[in-house]
Order: C-alpha cells, then sequence, then structure tokens
C-alpha cells in the first residue's frame, strides 16, 4: 500500500464511530484506490458518549461497532456509508455514496400518545380540551419535548462526493444526500476540510476536521419543525423550518497503533445547531459535544 493511501485511510477511521451526530449520513468517504488485488479491513467495537438528539440537552451513552473496508475496484464501506471511487486522479476523488441516515423515535409513552390520538379523532385537529393541556403541561415539565411526536424511520440516502487534495495531508470534502425522513424527501450537502497526520510518530496520528452541513426544507421540517398536529400530542409550539444551513461541525480524532494489527481510535466532536435548526423549539441546547473511543483490529 502506498504511504499516501495508508496514512489517510488510518487517519478516516473516525467516521464510523459517527453515527449519532448530525453529520452522521455524511461520513467522509475513505482514500482512492489501493493496488491491484489488495484490500483492507477495520472491525472493532467502541463507546460513543453524544446528545440524544441533534439539540438535546441530554445525552446518551452506548457501545457501537467500528468497520471500515476498502478495496481495489473502489468499492468503500465506511461506518454507515458505502460507495465506489470513479476517479482516477490522485488529487480527486469522486463517485456515488449511499448512507444510511439514523433515524429518531419520540422517547416517551406510547399510551399517552394513542390517547391524545383518540382524543383527538380523524382528519381534525384536536379542542384544546382539559386533557389536552394537562397532558401537554406534563411533557413540557417532563423537559422530552420528542414527546408525543411521531418516530423518524432510518432512510436509505444516495448521492454523491467530491473531494480534493490539496495537498499530502489536506483534503477538501464535500457530499449531497437525498432520501432522509419519514416522506424520503429530505436533502443535505456538507463541505468540510481535513488536515490529516499531523502527528510526527509513527505509532500516533492527529486528524483535525472541520465542516458545514446544508439542508432543503423537507429534511429541517421532518427533524425540527413543528406542524399542527404535532404542536396539540407533543405540546410543542408551531414551527415551520426552511430550507439552508444546518449545521457546523469541529473535530479532532487521535488514533494509537498498538500493533501492527491493532488501533486505538478515540475523536472528540462539537456541533452548533444554525439557522432554522438553531430556532427550534425541539432545540434546546444549540451546541452539543460527541466523544468517542473505540479499539479496532485490521486484517
Amino acid at each position: 500500500m502506498n504511504t499516501l493511501t495508508e496514512v489517510t485511510l488510518r487517519s478516516a477511521l473516525f467516521a464510523v464511530l459517527a453515527l449519532t451526530g448530525p453529520l452522521a449520513g455524511a461520513q467522509t468517504p475513505v482514500p482512492s484506490p489501493m493496488p491491484d488485488g489488495s484490500g483492507d479491513t477495520y472491525v472493532g467495537l467502541g463507546v460513543v458518549s453524544a446528545p440524544r438528539y441533534a439539540g438535546a440537552d441530554e445525552r446518551r451513552t452506548r457501545l457501537l461497532p467500528v468497520l471500515q473496508a476498502q478495496w481495489a475496484n473502489g468499492v468503500f464501506v465506511s461506518g454507515m456509508t458505502a460507495g465506489l471511487h470513479l476517479s482516477h486522479l490522485p488529487s480527486v476523488e469522486f463517485g456515488p455514496l449511499l448512507a444510511l441516515h439514523p433515524g429518531r423515535d419520540d422517547g416517551g409513552d406510547g399510551a399517552s400518545a394513542i390517547g391524545i390520538q383518540r382524543l383527538a379523532g380523524k382528519g381534525n385537529l384536536p379542542q384544546l380540551t382539559t386533557e389536552v393541556v394537562q397532558y401537554n403541561a406534563t411533557v413540557l415539565a417532563s423537559g422530552n419535548h420528542l414527546n408525543g411526536l411521531p418516530s423518524i424511520a432510518r432512510r436509505l440516502q444516495g448521492g454523491a462526493f467530491l473531494n480534493a487534495w490539496l495537498a499530502p495531508s489536506v483534503r477538501l470534502t464535500s457530499n449531497v444526500l437525498y432520501g432522509a425522513g419519514n416522506d424520503h424527501n429530505g436533502a443535505t450537502f456538507t463541505f468540510g476540510i481535513q488536515a490529516i497526520d499531523l502527528s510526527p510518530s509513527p505509532y500516533h496520528a492527529i486528524t483535525l476536521d472541520a465542516g458545514v452541513a446544508l439542508a432543503n426544507r423537507h429534511y429541517n421540517q421532518a427533524f425540527f419543525g413543528i406542524d399542527n398536529d404535532q404542536s396539540v400530542s407533543s405540546g410543542n409550539p408551531l414551527f415551520q423550518a426552511h430550507g439552508g444551513w444546518r449545521d457546523v461541525c469541529v473535530g479532532a480524532h487521535w488514533h494509537w497503533r498498538l500493533t501492527p494489527s491493532w488501533m486505538l481510535v478515540s475523536s472528540l466532536d462539537v456541533t452548533r445547531e444554525l439557522g432554522s435548526a438553531r430556532l427550534s423549539p425541539l432545540v434546546l441546547r444549540t451546541t452539543g459535544v460527541s466523544a468517542s473511543t473505540a479499539l479496532a483490529f485490521r486484517f
């Protein structure tokens, strides 16, 4: 494997753990194709602590698998993202991209939500009866602003990526993805920059990155908007989200090469909501911090 490919493949490992943050659907593709007949695969297990959802003021910690693989034909898998390198130029990378966008559940009592639906009837807005007012007050007092909102299913997104190397250790990244949300019409565009392998040590690598994300109106409404029915069932005020800026994210990632086959991967990411997302009643904290560490085996 050439030096550039080896360095950047190791340094791209942080993407496989970014499954719970807002940029989860925009994981950075691994570098361009390897020599013919070769391949490289990492598997492992990591711990991630992150906001419960984009804009939440509560956190959750969970175990997540590590998976990253690349083959000489240009196919790669990085966490919940897969794609194909089509460029034969060493300084430019592009190709189709697939990504599984994470879903979101209401995190509340399903029985209570069903009760509100029965009270509302079919096709009509419910009256603000005493029961509804009491329910809304209980929801908001609990601090769970998702309670009463419909769950958003995981969705397979399709799109493309385009990256450019400005130097052996600096890469511009971008991608566009479509298909998020229950109506399959949410679209996002991300643009970022990476400074890769900043440590001179052969056993340690440090990567810094920053990026911004934009979303269309359908995406922002699905994840940050509140329509009439949802306002009544959840107690949240009406909110019509618009397309535009979604968030900005900066991250630092440290990779410790324990042996030729084992690596410890740690990351710290800070994300700030922008535009309509920042103004949403669901966003209780506009800046969120995610931290992860994982042990990965290379074969």
